[in-house]
């Protein structure tokens, strides 16, 4: 009975491959019981919203509360399609289509636009609402690979015989280099010629409008060390106070998962994301090395203590929708731009100072060559320190003149 599951399974390969087979040895094979050879034993009675709560419970699997919280709005789509109490047996390939064609309409922050709606239901409106806009391709296809990450554990544990989400995505026509645009010259000028950098109320709800206050704070800061660091936004707002230092005697920001003073908030992208990120003169001359300085003096452990932390126990998320409320206040919103286009502003900034690939790569936190090696594993100590340094001051940043916050800092 086993090598005949193990000739059906060969004859398989065989069609999928475009050869010749034989059709009886392509008929599923049945054991004394009447159970099917090589079908995995799915029990029958255990639902869909069952099996995913097992799967988020999981004692083997680590959760962010970024990662847990996206798996939760995976959740949330899929039992308004297929249904909390859907046996896991009875799903199929035609359960899955049904949530793409939802998420293919699915509108942008749908839970709030359309509080009182199912996903299904706020996708059936926009679908027959053109004025609403909705979810991108990456963001559809994510929703589906964490589906299918489930699926995948639920197979694996005898759950469901076999993956229904595997291969299906949507097609996604926007170029990786087009989902995001760096800041152009006029938005920089505007963003560092707001009231927050020339003189506001306050740092607080006074920021967006002129006075005589000068507040170095997070919201000061963190959009400065984006431009000239290229450093992502939850890796500025999970910073230190110890991640500003010297190395090697030079000025570093030090992005790592690891923490001198004990914190556990501190999360990185991938491995290539660990990295020593030489400041440029522009954040010395505004004083970032004295306020990390101070911040150490007050008893701080967190450099932007001053963020609030969110349910997901991340400070970006709070950051991000106030930056977003900035660029609308000194009207620099423009499409395709966001916190993250500093990081784009980062990379032409390489590319223009034709700074070596290997070294921009390291400054960023980019992989290269398909791997996710850290920094630490070439650069980080010694004299290399000293490369990533003179790499970082080719760099102009000539699209912005920030002499007003060099001069004030003095």
């Amino acid at each position: 009975m086993v090598a005949a599951a193990i000739e059906a399974e060969f004859e398989a390969a065989r069609e999928s491959a475009g050869h010749d087979t034989d059709p009886m040895l392509l008929r599923p094979t049945f054991d004394d019981d009447g159970q099917r050879v090589g079908s995995a034993s799915v029990p029958p009675l255990i639902s869909f919203g069952e099996a995913y709560q097992r799967y988020l419970d999981d004692p083997t699997r680590s959760w962010s509360p970024s990662t847990r919280e996206a798996y939760e709005t995976c959740r949330r789509v899929a039992v308004s399609v297929i249904g909390e109490h859907r046996p896991m047996a009875s799903l199929g390939r035609t359960d899955c289509r049904e949530l793409l064609d939802v998420l293919r309409f699915l509108p942008r922050n749908a839970s709030k636009l359309f509080p009182r709606l199912t996903p299904r239901q706020a996708s059936e409106q926009a679908k027959q609402s053109a004025g609403i806009s909705i979810i991108s391709a990456a963001n559809a296809n994510a929703i589906l690979g964490n589906l299918s990450t489930f699926f995948n554990w639920a197979v694996n544990e005898e759950l469901l015989g076999k993956n229904p989400t595997r291969g299906l995505r949507l097609p996604d026509t926007v170029a990786k280099r087009d989902k995001r645009f760096p800041f152009s010259s006029e938005q920089l000028k505007r963003i560092f010629n707001a009231p927050l950098y020339v003189g506001c109320l306050d740092g607080e709800r006074g920021y967006n409008k002129l006075g005589p206050e000068r507040p170095h704070n997070a919201r000061f800061w963190i959009p400065l060390i984006a431009l000239h660091t290229g450093a992502r936004l939850g890796e500025i707002c999970q910073l230190d106070v110890t991640d500003i230092r010297l190395v090697r005697g030079i000025p570093c920001m030090v992005v790592s998962a690891t923490s001198q003073v004990g914190s556990r908030d501190k999360r990185l992208k991938t491995g290539a994301s660990d990295r020593v990120i030489p400041l440029h003169q522009r954040l010395l001359d505004c004083g970032l090395l004295a306020f990390a300085e101070q911040k150490r003096r007050d008893g701080a452990t967190k450099l932007f203590d001053d963020i609030e932390v969110g349910n997901t126990g991340s400070r970006s998320v709070a950051f991000s929708k106030w930056f977003t409320q900035f660029l609308r206040n000194c009207e620099a919103r423009r499409e395709r731009t966001s916190f993250h286009s500093f990081r784009h502003n980062f990379r032409d900034e390489l590319r223009s100072a034709r700074i070596d690939h290997d070294i921009a790569m390291l400054l960023g936190g980019w992989t290269t060559g398909g791997t996710s090696r850290a920094v630490s594993e070439n650069y980080g100590s010694g004299h290399q320190v000293e490369a990533l340094h003179h790499a970082v001051a080719k760099l102009s940043f000539s699209a912005i003149d920030l002499q007003h916050l060099a001069l004030h800092a003095r």
